[in-house]
Parts: structure tokens; sequence; C-alpha cells
């Protein structure tokens, strides 16, 4: 249960910390509040031999009230109204009003029910780091949807996506994107969701179905963002201005040209028109791994492809790992015309037109396709540990391919897999947000063939030697984990998203603190957790460049972007390790307020209703019975907080203020006996 005080606002202030003295620290405050700080700071600094920790202790205590005690919480409903102060008993009733009153660090909870996307809906909002996000997320247990049905179709130029984001370190969580207007024939397609221009994102459990055009389109941007645990399904742009289903992708990364890689992990596409995840003009490399594509190209002129990984005129290397494809009108997996080899293990493709198409292509200076080419080199493609069922695959000739089910001769047949049936796949996640525990499509069956045949290729594996394809035998959590996407404790809880086991085994991807090992991606530590911006082993890894290379996919420790172990101002927090002012632990959470842990470890900050993950409706329907009927989204002018930095919190949680000048009289008397 969320807690308010509303005596009367709280007026804070955000001082610039460098090279002030005590009284420049305070100087801004409301006299309420300054007052009190400064007759206690009159107090302890009549210790001369003291007097400049003390003022440290000060500071750090008004570096930890400004940054990280205020953060407000704002609530949206379909019951609500604008022109209410946007707190749980008094929501907005549009998210842009929420956007447009939020800050770096903020969180807005949206309440189940049906929100009306009338026109272009821009989140704007950025964070700072991945310790402080500003949050949009689903009430737990609650489904909010954003029905773009009432959102008219472009009838020329380009893509104009209903929902569009601009800001940075943002965190999207639980909300589903619904129902694209169709648009007469020639209209152009437009995105369910795009970014644009965005870094260092957070996509989960959303689930993005039925629209007229791409699902979730990553689009230019520095990087760094993280696609986790997300459906996009039934998309569909029929008779649009490209061609029948040419734009119906589920997933779609494209434009960038520098800056970290984004992670793609495990997510669900099927039944768009078009494919499943399109990498088309992307030159840095992304990851995608622990993934599904099924039945996508079916009944329109689209692609086809489950995973369509290239076009890439530069030859950079994409890695993906542990991934699932099936009934797919065209391949599978396809290079598509890259001049450079991707990395390509422990995956699993089932019934496509084609397996793998590794079809590479040479490209003049407008970008237009010269030819077939054959890699060779650093440039060729590796596969490993691979199921090619039936074995179907072409344009392999630049490929260094080892331990696939082709390369040893096997032929897998349905009993080598606990099922070949598909049904249980479209269902509900689990509670933790990782794949419907009912679908044994493709997992292997005890005495199949492909049961410790593979090559150590830095992943973990269970038995004298890796396994063929995207699931381990005998691996706990080997199709998404457990621990849950929230975990215990609060907003990004203990446990992270596909903590213990992770995506293949306990561990994680390559080891302690990898993408998806034991404290998972957003678990204690932050989203990044321990291991910081890049860790050992970098977004493509130590082996993933070079032909033959081993030694782990992603490296030890961390995704792509994020802010590194300690969190915004050091190990342990803004004074000390291990909390913020309040000794070991934090005065907030477990790890310190801005410590390790980060702003929403175990118990932290952002607790508010006290999350659990639940997931989003899957299959069409518009999950949750709206609150009070419909609500129509407007999309009003950016406000920005003015002033001196100073901002008033309406709908905040407790203040900390106690417990902070509890641990600044703690720390004083610690050194009073010291001395």
């Amino acid at each position: 249960m969320t807690h308010f005080v509303e005596p009367r606002p709280l007026i804070l202030c955000e001082p610039q910390m460098q090279g002030l003295k005590l009284s420049d620290i305070l100087k801004d405050c409301h006299d309420a509040q300054k007052e009190p700080l400064m007759k206690f700071a009159e107090r302890v600094s009549r210790r001369g031999r003291q007097h400049s920790l003390h003022t440290w202790l000060l500071a750090g205590l008004g570096l930890f009230v400004a940054k990280n005690v205020f953060a407000a919480e704002y609530y949206v409903s379909p019951t609500g109204s604008d022109s209410n102060a946007g707190t749980e008993a008094s929501p907005f009733a549009t998210l842009s009003k929420a956007n447009n009153s939020a800050a770096a660090g903020d969180t807005i909870w949206m309440r189940a029910g049906s929100y009306s996307i009338t026109s272009q809906l821009t989140l704007s909002k950025s964070g700072t780091s991945d310790t402080n996000r500003t949050k949009i997320w689903a009430y737990t247990g609650e489904v909010p949807v954003l029905d773009i049905s009432n959102y008219g179709a472009a009838s020329s130029g380009s893509d104009v996506p209903a929902v569009l984001v601009t800001g940075s370190w943002m965190h999207l969580k639980g909300v589903e994107i619904a129902n694209a207007k169709v648009g007469s024939s020639g209209s152009h397609s437009y995105s369910m969701l795009r970014t644009k221009n965005a870094s260092n994102n957070t996509f989960e459990l959303l689930n993005i179905h039925n629209g007229f055009g791409p699902g979730l389109f990553i689009d230019t941007g520095t990087g760094g963002n993280l696609i986790l645990n997300c459906d996009s399904h039934d998309n569909y742009d029929v008779n649009g201005s490209q061609g029948d289903g040419q734009n119906g992708d589920g997933f779609g990364v494209h434009y960038q040209t520098t800056g970290p890689s984004t992670i793609i992990n495990g997510c669900r596409s099927w039944h768009n028109s078009d494919d499943g995840y399109d990498f088309i003009s992307q030159e840095v490399p992304v990851t995608i791994e622990n993934s599904w594509a099924f039945k996508c190209g079916y009944g329109s002129s689209g692609n086809g492809n489950g995973f369509k990984i290239g076009s890439s005129k530069t030859g950079i290397r994409h890695l993906v790992q542990n991934n699932v494809a099936w009934s797919n009108s065209a391949s599978g997996f396809y290079a598509n015309h890259s001049t450079g080899g991707n990395t390509w293990y422990n995956n699993t493709s089932y019934q496509n037109g084609t397996q793998y198409n590794m079809l590479a292509s040479s490209f003049d200076s407008a970008g237009n396709v010269t030819g077939t080419i054959t890699l060779t080199g650093s440039k060729a493609h590796i596969m490993t540990n691979n199921i090619g069922f039936p074995d179907k695959n072409s344009n392999m000739g630049g490929v260094v391919t080892t331990s696939n089910t082709w390369d040893l001769g096997i032929t897998p047949a349905a009993s080598d897999f606990a099922s070949t049936t598909d049904t249980p796949c479209t269902g509900p996640r689990e509670a933790d947000g990782s794949m419907p525990a009912a679908c044994t499509m493709l997992h292997l069956a005890a005495g199949s063939k492909m049961i410790d045949k593979g090559t150590n290729v830095g992943l973990p594996y269970v038995g004298a030697a890796p396994d063929l394809g995207a699931y381990e035998y005998g691996a706990a959590g080997s199709s998404g984990g457990s621990g849950g996407a929230t975990g215990a404790g609060g907003a990004s809880g203990s446990g992270g998203v596909t903590a213990t086991g992770g995506a293949t085994a306990t561990g994680g991807r390559t080891g302690s603190g990898g993408a998806t090992g034991t404290g998972g991606r957003t678990g204690t530590g932050g989203v990044t957790g321990a291991g910081g911006a890049t860790a050992a082993g970098g977004a493509p890894g130590t082996g993933g460049g070079t032909v033959g290379a081993t030694g782990g996919a992603l490296g030890t420790g961390g995704r792509a972007g994020g802010s590194g172990t300690g969190g915004m101002v050091g190990t342990g927090g803004a004074v000390g390790t291990g909390g913020s002012i309040v000794g070991t632990g934090g005065s907030i959470t477990s790890g310190g307020a801005m410590g390790t842990g980060g702003f929403s470890a175990s118990g932290g900050a952002s607790t508010g209703p006290g999350e659990t993950g639940g997931s989003a409706a899957t299959g069409g329907t518009q999950g949750g019975s709206a609150t009070g009927g419909t609500t129509a989204e407007t999309t009003t002018p950016e406000s920005s907080v003015g002033g001196c930095s100073c901002r008033i919190a309406g709908a905040q949680r407790t203040s900390y203020r106690g417990l902070a000048l509890l641990g600044l009289v703690m720390g004083a008397l610690r050194l009073r006996r010291r001395s």
C-alpha cells in the first residue's frame, strides 16, 4: 500500500554540490525545511576537528534528499481526470498528462482499462541513468490497454507511429498496445510503438498486436536498449502502400550506426504478415536470444522470415543464440544479403520454408545489391550447435559450420522432442514473465539424438557436452528461468527478470552475473547488474568476431548500456558503503539508496503497489476489464518544471526526511565518540 503525506506541499531544491559550503547547499530551500537543518548543522559544526567531515555528511544528505527520496509517483485511470492531482486516490485520465507532469526518475502507474489513442502519443520524459529511469508501468495485476482503433492511418508519406518514444533511460512495462485502424487501399502503414533517436530504454512485458504495420520498431538512436519478455503478433498492413503485408514485422531494429548494442531476450513474435524480427539497415551488432518466431508471412505477400538478421553493408556481426523458429513461410533464420556473417549458436529451426539461409551480397554506393558473394575469413558466418528439422538449408558456402545436425549426420525425428505441437505456445506467460511452461514445443525428449552432441561455445550446459538446439535437456529454467520479472521486494526486485537458471541453466548465459544468470537482468544490481555498462565480454563477446573463436557470447556481467556497479554516487550509496546515510543496507533498500542494488532493488523506493510483474494479456484480447469505460488520450504540449530547479511533490510517497535526519544524527554521534 502506498502512503502519502498531504498536509502541505513539500518544496524541494536540487542544488549543485560542487564547491558549495553548507549555507550554499541549503540557501534555496523553504524556510520550513531549512531552519531545523541549519540549527543542527551549527551544533555539529562546533566540533572544529570534525568540521569538514560533518559538512560532507550534510552534503551527502542534501544529495540523497534531492536525487532519491522525492521521486514522484503518478497514477492514470480511465475513471480519472486530467484536472486531478495524479495521486492514487485522484488519478489522471490520460498517459499524455502523466508524461507531461513527470520528471526524471518518476513512476507512472497505469490502472486497468482502455485508453483510446486518437492522435500520436509521445513519451518524452527521459531518466538520467540506469538507476534513475522514468517508468511507465502497469499497476500490479492489471492490464492497461492503449487502444489504437481510432488512430487514423496516413494516406501517404512515412510511418507515423501511434506511440512514439523520444525519451531515453525510460522503462515501459506491462502495457498492451492493440487494435490499429486499418487504412484504405494504398494507405501507408504505421508502427504501433516506435522509438526515435532514443537510447538505453527498457521495454518489458509489452503485448503489441493487431497493428497496421510493425509492432515494436527501434529507430536510429544510440542503442543500449533492452526488449525483454515482450510479445508482438497479428500485425498486418493489408493493402498497404508498399504491398500487402510488406511492413507487418513483429520487432525491428534499424538505422543505428554508433553506440552500444540492443538486446532482445525472451520475446515472442507470431502470425505477423512480414517477418518476426528484422534488422535491415542496422550497422551496430544486436544480440537476440531465448526468443521465438512462428507462423509469419502467411496470408499475405510479406516476406515471412522468422529471424531476418541482416542487410548490413559494413559487415557487422549479430549474435543469434538459443532461439526457436517454426512454421514460417520463408526461412526460419535468414542472413538477408549481409556483407559479413553473424554468429549463430544453439538455435532450433523446424518446418520453415528453409531452415537456414545464409545469403551474402555486395552493394554499390547507392546501397543496391550488386551480386551474391561467398564470405571468407573473419567475415564468414559461424554456426555451431544448431538444429535443422528437416535438413533444408541454402547459401551455406560462406559458413564455418560445426556440430550442427547436418554436420553430424543426425536426422531429427518427432520422437527426439517432447512436443511438436504449438497450441499452448501463444498462451499467457508465467508470473515471472517467462515463456508458458505448458509449451514444450521442440524441447529435447529423453534419449534424443541431439543430447550431448554439441561443442562448448561458452553457454551453460548440463551433462558431458552441450546439447544441440535452443533447449538444454535437464537444465532448470531452460525456457526462461524463474525468479520473476519483478522478483521479491518491489518494483524490480531481487531475482531479476530471468533469475536463477537464466535462459538455459544456473549461472546465466556466460556465468555468474551474465545477462540471464543468477541475479537476472533487473535483479539486485539494477537492470544491468554488477558488471557495468559494457562488462567484460562486451555485447558480441569473445568468440563472436573471428572464425572459430569461442569463449562466450556476451561475456560475464551485464548488457550494453547502464551505469555499472555502485549506482549514481558511489559504491554503496551517497555517503558510504552499504547505504545512503543509515548504515549498511541503506535507509530505503537493501544495498543502499543509490548504491549497489540500484534505485529499485530489493524492497526499493518504487515498490508502489508491490509490483509482481503481471503478464500482459495475449492472444488479441484487450486484457483486463475497463474500469469505467474508455478514456480518450489527448496530446497536450510538453510542459516543463520551471523555477530554480525546485519541484512541488504533490503525489509523493511518505517523506523520508525523518529517516535521513536520524541517519545524520547517528553519523555525527559516531564521529563524536571517535573524537
